[in-house]
């Protein structure tokens, strides 16, 4: 089905419903021509962040017809989403779909992801390269996208069969309600986290990936990439948990502390000397029990300031 046959089913016309593709780009002037031109057949604005690109990624996609954002350095590919975020706000767009500028993902399947939108049956929509098929995609890369799904699903009490895939569909309440953070590769866990907060619902929809025809598919290395995904995932977790993640090993480090120190006190009882290693033990497990704890706290009263201030905004 085309975009246009689903707009025809619905009665969405483009005077009524904005699609926009947004792109991330860092150093894709192999690929960003073909992308542009294809997602241009299935969306009414293709945007392109390039992202501090050294070669020539930006003018080749201006010269497709691409609406080009550009940062001066390379900040990442959060910080590239931010930016499409953002533009696409000031649009007014209806419907947002982000796809990654290595050309892995096919932009004939933007109808089927946008589809579930379009009939209000989801507010984001996951390309997932799991839902049916492999998809080639290298054993070493299956496996680091399995453990980082199952790792966001836990997180955010959800089942995700494919968390870290580029290629999404975000309706007006997703578009306009998620702020976003993250500057690197966890903000597509971060997405994920906040949306299932926020109440929002979610649909995954089969998506090709094409990785043999590709010269690359990262501009990070595979190892580095989930590294920085997964410590993305440990501190958003602690930031929306504070009390349970740092208060509680925190208390458990002041009572092992506690407990150090009553036994150097009877063995200072028996034998009239104080035994370092223990009064050590004692005062290092008491220091970081109190430091755990007071960031425990800390953490908890700005994120029920900063969640106290959402809910008054809304209102």
């Amino acid at each position: 089905m085309t975009l246009k046959q689903v707009r025809d089913q619905f009665g969405l016309h483009k005077p009524n419903t904005l699609i926009v593709a947004a792109i991330p780009a860092f150093n894709e002037e192999h690929t960003i021509a073909k992308l542009v031109l294809e997602a241009q057949k299935h969306v009414d604005v293709v945007l392109v962040c390039d992202d501090g690109s050294t070669d020539s990624t930006a003018e080749i996609a201006e010269r497709m017809g691409a609406d080009v954002i550009r940062h001066d350095r390379n900040l990442g590919y959060g910080a590239a989403l931010k930016t499409l975020f953002s533009v696409a706000r000031e649009l007014d767009a209806d419907v947002l779909v982000t796809l990654d500028g290595d050309g892995q993902h096919d932009p004939c399947e933007i109808p089927s992801l946008v589809e579930p939108i379009l009939e209000n049956k989801a507010d984001v929509v996951l390309g997932s390269r799991f839902l049916n098929r492999e998809n080639g995609v290298p054993r070493y890369r299956r496996w680091g996208i399995r453990l980082i799904s199952k790792l966001t699903g836990a997180a955010s009490n959800h089942t995700f069969l494919d968390a870290q895939c580029g290629f999404r569909v975000y309706g007006r309440k997703a578009l306009f309600g998620l702020d976003l953070v993250e500057n690197g590769m966890g903000s597509s866990v971060e997405i994920l986290l906040k949306v299932k907060k926020q109440g929002l619902t979610v649909a995954e929809v089969s998506a090709n990936c094409r990785y043999k025809e590709l010269e690359k598919t990262s501009t990070q290395n595979a190892l580095r990439h989930g590294t920085g995904v997964l410590m993305s995932i440990i501190r958003l977790v602690v930031e929306e948990r504070p009390l349970l993640f740092l208060g509680l090993p925190g208390l458990l480090s002041l009572l092992a502390g506690t407990g150090f120190g009553v036994w150097m006190l009877q063995i200072y009882a028996v034998t009239h000397q104080i035994t370092t290693n223990i009064a050590l033990a004692a005062i290092a497990f008491v220091l970081i029990g109190m430091f755990t704890i007071f960031t425990a706290i800390t953490l908890y009263a700005i994120s029920r300031h900063t969640q106290k201030n959402g809910n008054q905004q809304q209102n």
